[in-house]
């Protein structure tokens, strides 16, 4: 899996654990996480294993809200939906 991780601004990520690795070091504590909401725009099933997402994304902090865009890549794999890829901005 491939994940690119813009709130790092490092480039892409490789794996989950590289992915996970990432967002432990960029929000180290529950006040740096925030709470995160997302607002799916569209939803298309591309064919009976794979579908397209583009969405919103919004950060709540108690210094700042960022947010911005997502578009992800959804497979089935074994009988369970999980993203293959992610480009968020």
């Amino acid at each position: 899996m491939i994940v690119y991780n813009s709130l790092a601004s490092r480039g892409v990520n490789y794996g989950w654990q590289a992915t996970f690795a990432g967002y432990q070091k960029g929000y180290p504590t529950k006040e740096a996480m925030g709470t995160l909401t997302f607002t799916i725009l569209t939803l298309e099933k591309l064919s009976d294993n794979s579908a397209f997402m583009i969405g919103k994304w919004h950060l709540k902090r108690s210094t700042d809200e960022p947010n911005g865009h997502f578009t992800l890549l959804w497979k089935k794999i074994k009988g369970q939906w999980v993203i293959v890829a992610d480009h968020t901005s």
